[in-house]
């Protein structure tokens, strides 16, 4: 009996083409795998982009950076055990007396961030007669909550105890922050005036409550489970953001998100306020505006800046560090007269 005719076998190179194209599904789920596992490939891809927005910043705020008349030492170790606790300090050249200062925390995401992308604003302020310093600190996933505001409690209690080499009054200090570090000076200023939270963070305060004079809060975030409301590109980039810092995908259902949203927690007690945000910022609608709200309902004497929602050109995340623009120059006039009003 004949046999039937068998199939034809696939040819050397469609089945070369096969075996590539199962190598490359298998990649694409090993892949997938590894990011639903870890923080790390999306952290990094995030990083890099802030890390172009912030040079590109910089280098606008170079141009209305004072040449001189300013001195700046940099990276000047606050703690030991780690190398990203460094701060930079600035003082105006020839300074002879202990000078009010305004220590801020840099932006980033808390994944992301220098205290270069702010040393040339605090060089702008000391021209009128501050000091400045700007920290450093681990981010993540580097390090893992509340890691950072251990660190960045440290550098307050650098400032404070090397107050005569920085040229600090250590009675003057302003906490100031932008976006990521804007919550996390909310977070300092809370530590350093608020006992019961200073108990729910484990974490004493190196600085007396009435050594802090004031805040600045630029385009932050202080109200985590607002967070939520945020749709596409926003809400992937804040969630990658936060599992990355926090070192968990549920950072809401733990102790993370509630000493996180610090606007749950403001007491009268929370030094006075300058609040800024962007009308084009969904952060100033989600977070500043509604904080400023809320400090006022404490009676924490609030100065603000917000733009109306049609204001033309719409104002960016950032944008006071936008030097270029009318915007910009106002919210730095106003930041002057806030600092002059509450450090004299």
């Amino acid at each position: 009996m004949d046999e039937l005719p068998r199939r034809p076998l696939l040819s050397r190179r469609a089945q070369r083409l096969v075996n590539a194209g199962a190598i490359a599904v298998a990649s694409v789920l090993v892949v997938a795998g590894v990011v639903r596992a870890t923080p790390w490939p999306s952290a990094l891809l995030i990083r890099s982009v802030f890390e172009k927005g912030a040079a590109e910043t910089v280098a606008e705020l170079e141009r209305h950076t004072p040449s001189s008349g300013v001195e700046v030492r940099s990276g000047i170790r606050y703690a030991p055990g780690s190398p990203d606790t460094t701060l930079d300090a600035v003082w105006p050249t020839g300074a002879d007396e202990p000078l009010p200062v305004v220590v801020w925390v840099h932006g980033g995401a808390w994944i992301s961030g220098a205290s270069a992308d702010v040393t040339p604003y605090l060089r702008i302020l000391a021209s009128h007669g501050y000091a400045g310093v700007a920290l450093n600190y681990t981010y993540g996933p580097e390090g893992e909550y509340p890691l950072a505001v251990r660190q960045l409690n440290d550098a307050l209690g650098y400032v404070r105890e090397h107050a005569g080499e920085l040229h600090v009054d250590p009675t003057r200090i302003v906490l100031a922050g932008d976006s990521a570090g804007s919550q996390l000076a909310s977070q300092l200023a809370l530590l350093t005036t608020d006992p019961d939270y200073a108990h729910l963070m484990g974490i004493r305060p190196a600085l007396e409550a009435d050594q802090l004079v004031a805040t600045v809060l630029n385009c932050g975030v202080y109200d985590m489970d607002a967070l939520a409301d945020l749709t596409g590109i926003g809400a992937w980039g804040f969630q990658t953001a936060l599992w990355s810092y926090t070192g968990t995908k549920a950072w809401s259902q733990t102790f993370v998100g509630n000493t996180m949203s610090t606007i749950d927690h403001v007491t009268p007690a929370f030094p006075p306020t300058f609040i800024t945000g962007g009308n084009g910022d969904a952060l100033t609608w989600m977070e500043s505006i509604p904080m400023a709200r809320a400090l006022k309902a404490q009676g924490v004497e609030v100065d603000q800046l917000f733009w109306p929602a049609d204001h033309e050109p719409a104002l960016p995340h950032e944008y006071q560090f936008k030097l270029d623009s009318p915007e910009a120059q106002e919210a730095l006039q106003r930041t002057l007269d806030f600092l002059a009003a509450h450090t004299s």
